[in-house]
Order: structure tokens, then sequence, then C-alpha cells
């Protein structure tokens, strides 16, 4: 399964610059306005240090990492959707995106104000919705005067305007989490929210506010905790972010340990995109590969099969199943057998985190 998260932000916060290092990609970062006119998209993996040990213990060759999408999307500015910038090559590149990565900037002159740079973007975006909800709603007056003598039929068509109309009084307070569960709550045609994704922000702060952990006093990160919760916001500076994906190992811990960085920021926003889309990770090792296998949380085990190969879901006999956990405190898969936690688990199981699996299949 393909992750994609998008990095979005106002011209020159340091977007560019955090994607190159997520990225390791060599996209233009110049200080001006829409310097990335298309959107770049790159893959990275996913860090899991489950991996290397799952290679010792099996002796597999190589490791295949989960992967994520990137997508750097062209600057947005205020009036995008009315077409102002790159505004309409914006909303249309955001749309397909699983996640939304919120880049803004907290740092320098003291008219930075990272919060009303967030409210910028979702209202246009909330803009954007408000306009697909408009044109919906005009189709379904056509539809209801067709089904006046359809009683179900005018029903529905009633329930949906109902909705939409909730919808609409929710967005223009830029409520869009109750936006998304009305709209979630009723099957419809409007083309899905664009203002309602998931979202992550990464604050993009100067390298010395990484010393001593200093951002968490700076202004604007308690701004932006109070705003969003501590969960989705993600201290970063883009700056070090990148240099460090330039650097050989041994100094990367030199540089993290100089400047008091306990955690790459790459790696928290890597991870905390995968929980906030409810992600998870089983496994398939062996003497050639270990492999990590990125699914929605709560999939059952046949539907798991089909993300290795079609044909494993169609066939789908039965797995045997152990638990990374399990397999790490035995030492070995023979080791594990003996203690009896090697199980086998019929089509209905639901994968959990860390399983590891062998499909028995026939077609």
């Amino acid at each position: 399964m393909t992750i994609k998260a998008g990095l979005v932000g106002l011209p020159n916060v340091g977007k560019s610059t955090l994607f190159n290092a997520l990225t390791r990609s060599q996209v233009p970062a110049e200080n001006y306005p829409f310097c990335t006119i298309d959107p770049h998209l790159a893959i990275t993996n996913v860090p899991d240090t489950r991996l290397n040990e799952l290679c010792r213990i099996y002796s597999s060759q190589k490791i295949i990492a989960a992967t994520m999408s990137f997508v750097d999307i062209a600057g947005l500015v205020k009036g995008a959707s009315q077409g102002a910038g790159l505004g309409n090559q914006f909303l249309s590149n955001i749309r397909e995106v699983d996640l939304v990565l919120h880049v803004v900037r907290c740092f320098g002159e003291d008219t930075v104000d990272p919060l009303d740079d967030f409210d910028t973007i979702i209202s246009e975006l909330i803009i954007k919705d408000l306009e697909s909800i408009e044109k919906r709603q005009a189709k379904l007056l056509g539809s209801i005067k067709a089904s006046q003598n359809k009683p179900a039929e005018k029903k529905v068509i009633e329930a949906e305007q109902e909705m939409l109309k909730n919808v609409t009084l929710a967005l223009n307070t830029q409520d869009t989490e109750t936006a998304q569960k009305i709209f979630n709550s009723f099957k419809t045609e409007t083309t899905q929210l664009i203002s309602t994704k998931k979202f992550l922000v990464a604050a993009n702060f100067a390298e010395n506010d990484f010393v001593e952990d200093a951002y968490l006093t700076n202004p604007h990160y308690k701004t932006l905790v109070a705003k969003f919760g501590q969960e989705r916001i993600i201290p970063v500076c883009a700056r070090t972010e990148y240099e460090l994906t330039l650097l050989e190992e041994t100094q990367v811990e030199e540089m993290m340990e100089m400047l008091g960085m306990k955690t790459k920021g790459l790696e928290i926003i890597i991870r905390k995109a995968y929980d906030a889309l409810d992600m998870i990770t089983f496994f398939t090792v062996g003497p050639q590969e270990a492999h990590a296998w990125p699914i929605k949380k709560g999939i059952t085990i046949r539907a798991a099969a089909g993300e290795i190969h079609s044909d494993l879901e169609r066939g789908f006999i039965c797995s045997e199943i152990c638990n990374y956990v399990d397999v790490k405190e035995a030492g070995s898969e023979a080791a594990l057998k003996k203690t009896g936690k090697m199980r086998t688990e019929g089509q209905d199981y639901l994968v959990q985190d860390g399983d590891i699996i062998n499909v028995r299949f026939n077609v």
C-alpha cells in the first residue's frame, strides 16, 4: 500500500528544504516564491529497527523497508482558490494526497505568524470545498424537481441537501473536523473534501532553538500546541535536517549530539504520518529478504496477503503467524515454535502491528 503525504506551505517557509531532507532530492530551494513550479514526488523508506533484527535472526540477504511518498506541492498564496499564484495547480495536487504536512515558519523577524500562515492555507482549501458543495447543491435542485413523484428518491436527495447544508455551516466557521464527520455519515457524489484531510504541522525553527530544547519556550511553538495539540506539532530545523542527510553516519551522531538532538525530525515526521493514517506494518521474512508491508489497521489476513500478491488473496487457505516481539525474545523461529507462539490463523484474523506471516494458498 502506497502512502502519500503532501508538503504545503506559503512561499519561503522552508518547505522545499524539508522535502530535500526527507527524500535526499535536489529540488531547487532558492529564496523566492514559486521556486517549486511542478509538484515533486519522491519515495523514502520508513525507519524500522525491527527489520535489522529480523534480518539477523533469519539470515536474510537483503532488507526491503516500507515506503512513503512525499510530494512537494507548489507554494500557495492568498487567493489560490480563485487561481492566484499557482493556486489551481496546488489545489488539484493536494486532492491526491492522503495526509497534509503543513510547513510553517517559526523563526526570523517579529512579523512571522505560523498560525496565520496555516489559516491562510486552510481558508483557501475551504473556499474550494464550498465551491464544490455549491455545484452539488445546484445539481440536487434539478434532481429533486424530477423526483416529485418518487418519494423514496426524493427523501434521499433531501437528506443529502441537509447534510451539505450542515457541512457548509461547519466549514464557514473553519470547523473542519465536524465537517468531515458530517460528510462521512452520508455517501454522496460530491468530490471528497480537501480542507478536512488529516494533517500534521512541521514547525520550522532556527538551529539554535534545539539547543537544550529551547523551542519549548518559543511563543510560536506554544501557540501551535495550544491550537492543535502536541501530537500534531513536529518541531524541526529544515536546514539542519537536510545537512544531516549529507553526512556520514558517525558525523550525523556527532552533529546531533552537539545540537542536543535526540531524534531526527525526519523520523518523527514519517512515524507520525504513519500513525495519523492508522497504518501498521507486517513482515514476510526468509533467507532471501526481510520485507516490511504497510497496511491500514483493522485489515484481515486475507486482504493483507493481497498486498503481497493478488494470487495469495484469491487462493488463500490459511497463514502461519507469529509476532516480532515473540521471535526476538525466542532468538529464532525454531525456538519460537517450541514455545507454542507460532500459530495458524484463518482468513478473518485481523493483522496486528509486527506480525510475521507465511501464507498458504492454492490457485
